[in-house]
């Protein structure tokens, strides 16, 4: 197959995260601002990252992976620079932007850190590419073109890397796990946020959908994978992270709730718990799961491991090369328009509410 034309950069848009303790609230505020999130609750908030030493361990691993997107890059012979900016903390998307222009960048392809379509996941990523190229033009400048690349929640090197972390989790379980059933958590959103995720003529609910499809491919390409004559069965998925108030709806049930149903159903056999809706092992994974969760798991006497999450490992800095360079467009297996859009266009009218 042909590649398309290479682009002159790669730039990695995330969400970012806190360094030091001093950060911890200023990048609460960014992450709430319009949304009246009382400052009593931005401490409550800010006291998971302090526990964990003030620091959330994202832009770390968000370097670490670029870095391995830079090596695979130049086994290919690509000599296409990788920049980083985030939507919440430094290095910011608007200064990383204009560095670009300022390095005579004209044409990147934008590869944001989420797989998944819906406003947080997908649409807000195109306001932060507007955002960013309006202030290289206030700046004096002309902003390169920026295209995000596609939604991935089912490209193969994604659900293979997943795969291969449930097996390895697994294998840590008493008796190889044997016995266990997997689980899955992705973030929660509000109900109303979920059934407008994706475009109208979709019928909404796309995020919610797309978590649930790549659960059934990860469990389907790993030793859990079902039978024959039980290709139907649903994969078992909860949620975790709501914030916001109770009145307010969003996907359920939640991780701990989930796993004490089990457990009052008369379910005691152990757990592998996949978190496959985040790509990198931050504040919402060693907090909600590797403290909460795993807390509840203690108390009901379930047997419990996490799978490792995807960022670092190898196939996926080969998935990221494949999207920004147009290749393996034959094992990509998602619908390649979802997601896409230059200098922060969405990628279909009404898209998420947009």
């Amino acid at each position: 197959m042909t590649a398309r034309r290479q682009p002159d950069a790669l730039l990695v848009l995330s969400f970012g995260g806190p360094e030091r303790e001093d950060d911890v609230i200023p990048f609460l505020e960014n992450v709430t601002r319009g949304r009246g999130i009382p400052r009593e609750r931005l401490r409550d908030v800010g006291e998971h990252y302090y526990a964990l030493g003030g620091k959330s361990p994202l832009n770390d691993l968000n370097r670490r992976m670029i870095d391995r997107i830079r090596t695979e890059l130049r086994s290919r012979g690509a000599d296409v620079p990788v920049y980083f900016g985030n939507r919440n903390w430094h290095p910011f998307v608007e200064s990383t932007v204009e560095t670009m222009a300022r390095d005579g960048v004209r044409s990147a392809a934008v590869f944001a850190t989420s797989a998944w379509g819906g406003y947080s996941g997908c649409r807000q990523y195109h306001e932060d590419v507007a955002r960013a190229r309006r202030a290289v033009v206030d700046a004096g400048l002309v902003p390169p073109r920026l295209q995000r690349l596609p939604q991935f929640h089912a490209h193969p090197l994604f659900i293979t890397a997943f795969a291969r972390a449930v097996d390895a989790a697994r294998a840590s379980l008493s008796g190889a796990g044997a016995d266990a059933d997997l689980v899955f958590t992705a973030h929660s959103v509000p109900l109303r946020a979920d059934a407008e995720s994706g475009p109208p003529a979709d019928g909404g609910h796309l995020y919610s959908r797309q978590v649930r499809d790549s659960a059934r491919l990860i469990r389907d390409h790993s030793s859990f994978a079902v039978g024959d004559g039980a290709a139907g069965v649903e994969p078992e998925v909860a949620w975790q992270s709501r914030s916001g108030p109770p009145s307010v709806p969003w996907l359920a049930p939640d991780i701990s709730d989930h796993l004490r149903a089990r457990v009052a159903a008369g379910n005691t056999r152990p757990v592998v718990l996949c978190p496959v809706g985040f790509l990198a092992d931050h504040v919402e994974v060693l907090w909600d799961l590797d403290t909460e969760a795993a807390e509840t798991a203690a108390e009901l006497g379930v047997e419990m491991v996490r799978t490792a999450t995807p960022g670092l490992a190898p196939l996926f800095a080969e998935m990221v090369v494949d999207l920004a360079l147009g290749e393996g467009a034959e094992r990509q297996g998602c619908v390649p328009d979802y997601g896409v859009g230059v200098d922060g266009a969405v990628c279909a009218p009404g898209c998420c509410g947009s």
